[in-house]
This record gives structure tokens, sequence and C-alpha cells, in this order.
């Protein structure tokens, strides 16, 4: 008996240590992070390295630990406007003799591309250099990279540069194959988020939006590099429908690229410019550092005057949110703080979302109109502000939007899997018991009703007319005028200013001048919003001790494979109407 008093007793001495070892690990972790982080000098004739593959959104966050506020640690300075600051900082720094761009890759979309190649058009203009290398420029890079003073491209290196392509996927076969389908109710004939579950081709609708969406895109990056690599933009067409550039030869003699070398001949080059000895290394600082540890003084930080920025990013859903979700509890938060600080004289709100949940869109839409009534807010369209997107911004005294902006696909949708065909030819049945005629939750492997699909489409129509007031109201015009431009349908930045969606073409920094312009105010300092709410359930993750099931998945499926199961992940999961742009819009 006495045996086994001793091992229960050193199983749980065991289990306390484990628990205080644990906790002690967490604290530790805790209290260095909290803590400053080690400078990183700035060396005196320096070049910055413009590494963007791990920035991905505007905004890197805030989290507050709600019930473990020890873990809570300074703001992060990783986003893309951190970059474009220190960038600004940048030209003034005299450390900084200029910037290297060497085998960029980006995950960064076409909008946040060209507001990060107008503040390196603008360093360019203190005459400092920006020199540019890569083994292969993907479009994408290209038209970053295209701002460089020089070009590099490896010897046997590509360069991609053909025009912009969009491909839908439809699924209607094989829901009749498999009886495995979705039920979609849709107010507007270009809602094509729906329609790949309708039909197995494009429409003529969705096929006329498309094209004249990426032709408009097309012709604002044309323009861009047209300016900066002094080629006429017919002739850049020319070469994309020809591929004539998609050597380094013959890239060079279009004059797409400067020079054709190995990446060791590059450095040379860059040392030169810094008169640095070709035996010797030349000083370098990377982007997230330099960020970091000396451009956070750029701004008015001593000013009393604030502004605030808050970021709404990714798809609209419920709850908190995150850097990836836009949710209710942090945007209303964010709003309503800002409303009430006597110190913000204004609001930006940055929009970067294909949409979502309508009923979320419908909450923010409301904290700025609440907003709106005590100070001025202003809205800086990123990548996308479609549908939900728009939803949450066409209330704003001020809406801006870059040449490249997704916008408008002002419609609504409802969609419910349905598994009842799929299930009867496997012999499963379903049979319902209930009081009424209406009764319970629908039911994926039932019929759906006339009766629910009736109170599914009225409440879709209820919304989309909502969703028309709303815009109607904020942008002055009366529910026929913006019926006409609606009816779902995507629209870019320059064509959503010449149908009155936005107001004027321009970035987050021409909305800021506007809001303090508004605000009356000429030196103010910025701050930023939301800020995220966390508990100890997501304490274990940032400190690697725990693996999500997600990470789990992306581990064993691959960065690809993993993708396409969160999108029929987030099919299943859609709640409630949805005010959500064209079904996976992947711009290549």
């Amino acid at each position: 008996m006495n045996f086994l008093k001793n091992v229960f007793a050193t199983v749980i001495g065991i289990f306390v240590f484990l628990l205080i070892f644990f906790f002690g690990i967490i604290l530790i972790g805790a209290i260095a992070g909290s803590g400053d982080s080690e400078t990183v000098s700035v060396s005196d004739n320096s070049v910055i390295e413009l590494d963007m593959s791990k920035i991905n959104n505007d905004y890197a966050g805030k989290t507050y630990y709600t019930d473990m506020e020890f873990l809570n640690g300074k703001e992060k300075h990783d986003g893309l406007f951190d970059v474009v600051n220190a960038i600004e900082y940048a030209k003034t720094d005299d450390r900084i003799k200029g910037i290297s761009i060497l085998n960029n890759e980006t995950e960064l979309g076409i909008e946040q591309i060209k507001t990060l190649r107008n503040a390196l058009e603008d360093f360019k203009k203190s005459g400092k250099f920006i020199y540019s290398y890569a083994n292969y420029y993907t479009q994408k890079s290209y038209y970053l990279n295209s701002v460089a003073n020089t070009m590099y491209v490896n010897p046997v290196g590509e360069i991609d540069f053909k025009g912009l392509a969009t491909e839908v996927m439809f699924f209607k076969n094989f829901e009749d194959r498999t009886g495995l389908k979705m039920e979609v109710i849709r107010h507007g004939k270009y809602k094509s988020a729906v329609e790949p579950f309708l039909q197995n081709e494009m429409s003529d609708a969705n096929r006329e939006q498309l094209t004249e969406l990426l032709s408009s895109i097309w012709n604002a990056i044309a323009s861009d590099i047209s300016k900066s690599r002094n080629i006429p933009e017919d002739k850049l067409n020319e070469i994309a429908t020809q591929l004539s550039a998609r050597t380094p030869e013959m890239a060079l003699s279009q004059k797409m690229i400067d020079k054709i070398a190995y990446e060791d001949v590059y450095h040379n080059d860059i040392k030169k410019a810094l008169k640095v000895d070709k035996d010797e290394d030349y000083e370098s600082i990377k982007i997230e550092d330099y960020t970091e540890n000396v451009a956070t003084v750029a701004r008015d930080n001593d000013a009393k005057d604030q502004i605030a920025v808050i970021y709404a990013q990714g798809e609209i859903g419920n709850g908190e949110g995150d850097i990836n979700i836009i949710g209710e509890g942090s945007m209303r938060r964010a709003l309503k703080d800002a409303r009430e600080d006597e110190d913000i004289k204004a609001v930006v709100l940055r929009v970067n979302s294909p949409g979502g949940n309508a009923l979320t869109s419908e909450l923010i839409w409301r904290e700025v109109e609440l907003t709106k009534k005590v100070k001025p807010v202003v809205v800086s369209m990123g990548n996308y502000a479609a549908s939900g997107g728009y939803y949450i911004s066409c209330n704003a005294n001020t809406i801006f939007a870059e040449a490249t902006t997704i916008t408008g696909s002002i419609g609504v949708f409802g969609a419910l899997p349905n598994f009842h065909e799929a299930a009867t030819k496997l012999g499963i049945t379903t049979q319902k018991v209930s009081t009424h005629d209406n009764p319970g939750d629908y039911s994926p492997f039932l019929p759906l009703t006339e009766k629910q699909r009736t109170v599914m489409t009225e409440g879709v129509e209820s919304i989309y007319k909502t969703f028309i007031t709303r815009v109607a109201v904020g942008r002055k015009m009366n529910t026929a005028q913006v019926d006409s431009i609606a009816q779902g349908r995507v629209w870019s930045g320059t064509d959503a200013l010449k149908i009155g969606l936005v107001d004027k073409i321009g970035g987050m920094d021409d909305a800021l001048k506007e809001a303090a312009k508004l605000a009356k105010i000429t030196k103010y300092r910025i701050v930023n919003f939301p800020e995220y709410e966390k508990n100890f359930d997501d304490v274990l993750a940032k400190f690697g001790l725990a693996q999500s099931k997600e990470a789990l998945l992306k581990e064993e499926l691959g960065p690809e494979n993993y993708a396409a199961f969160q999108r029929l992940k987030q099919l299943q999961q859609l709640k409630g109407i949805q005010a959500l742009m064209p079904y996976e819009l992947n711009i290549k």
C-alpha cells in the first residue's frame, strides 16, 4: 500500500513540477518578449535591403491578452505602411545611400505594390539610388522592381511579362453527378461569387465585367512601368502580346532591363556606387530592422492632435477578428474609441477587403455613421474594397481609391450546402417530425422547400435594398442610380471614380492629408487601430508550445492544397446572407 502511495505522490510531484516549469517558461518568454528588442544600429554609408517576402498586411496589429496582461508587448512595426514610413524617413537619413531589391518575392496585392512603388519613386527624388536584381521576374515583381534606377537579371533568368488573366472554376456538372450541391439565392446579375454553382461556364455579364476590370488594372500598371522605364505604353502592350521580353537578351533589347549579370557583379556595382573597395563588404540593414528601430520616429510623435488610422483588412466575419479577419468586436470598439477620444480629430478607415458577412458589414457601417457625426471619416481603399468592403466605406466623408483598386460589387447572396441527392444515392434517407409547418433549422440532408427558398429570397432582397440605400445616402445618389451600377458588378478604382463610387484617386498619404484638412489641423501624429483582444487559448501558439490543427494541415497538405481546403471550409461556414465579391478572383 505504501508503495502505491509513493508512486502516486511521485506522479503528482512530476505533474506539479511540469506545470510550474511550463508556466515558468511562458513567464520568462513573456518578460523577454515584452522588453525592448536589441537595437540594430545603422552604419554610415548603408544600403537598405528591401525584402517584402514576409510582409503581407497593411497593418501588423496590436494584441491585448485579456486574462494574461504580462504578455502584452509593444506594437509591431512590420506592416506595409510601416515600411512605407521607413522609406520616407530614409530619404533624409544621411546614413542611408540607397535601396537594394534582391530576388524580391511578395504576396502583396497590386494596389499594395502601387503604394510601395509610389514610396520608392519619392525616395529616388532624394538623389539616392535603387538597384534591383532577380534570377526571375514574375509579372508582379517586375511591376514593383521597374521603379529601380538600374534593373539586373541573371544571365539564365527569365522575365514574365504577358498581360493579366484570371480563371474561374465551375462545379455545376460535379453537383449534378454527385448530388452535392449549393442552394443559392442572389441579387445582381454580376454577383458571380456563386455563379460556379449555378452553371458550367462564365456568363456574358461576368465575362464583360472581368474583361473591363483586367483592362483597367493593366492600363494603370502599364502607365507606371512606361514612366519608370521610358517605354511607350503601346510598345509595352506589343511586348506583352508577342512575349518579346521573356529571355534576358530579349528584355535587354526591349529596354525592359538594364544589365544581364550574375549576383556578384550586382553587389560589386553597389560597392562602386558607395565607393567601397571591391574586397570589402558594404554596410546594409534589413528593412524590418530599419523600420522597427529607426523609422518609428519619422512622424510628429510630439503632436497633441491625432488622426486614427483604423485598418479593416481581410474578409468580414463574426466575432473579435484579427489581422486577417474583420471582426465586429475589434472594429466597433476601435471606431468607438476613436470617436470618443478628444485628441483624435479625424479617422482614416483603411479598407482592404473583398467583403463577407452582411450583418457585420451593417454593424460596422453604423459605427462609421456615428463617428462621422462627431469627426471626419476618410476612406483609403486597398487592393479590394468590394461588396461588404464597399458597404463599410460608402458613408465616409471622402473616399480614395487607387486606379488598381477593385471595388463596387454591390450585391448580396445566400448559399446553403445541400447533400440530399448524394445521401439518397448512397441509400441514406432523412425524415423530420415537427409541430409546425416551418420548424427547426435548415437541414442539408433534406430538400430546400419552396417556403425556405421564399424566406431566403426575401432576406437577400431586403439586405440588397438596405445596401443600395446606404450607398445612395452616402454617395448622394438615388437608389435607381445606385442599382444601375450595382447588381454585384466589380469596378476598378479608375472606373469607380467615373461613376461616383469614389471621390478621388490616391493612396493613404492623400487620405491623411484630406482628413487633416477636414479636421482643420496641420501637425498631427498617427495612432493605429484596432487592438485585438485575445485570451489564454492563443498563448500556446504565440510561444510555439503547441501547433494548431490548421498549422498541421498546412504542413501535411502543402500551401496550395491547404488554400483549396480553406476555401471549401469557408463555404461550409458561410452563415447568414453574404456581401462578398466574385469567387476567388486571383489575377495573374
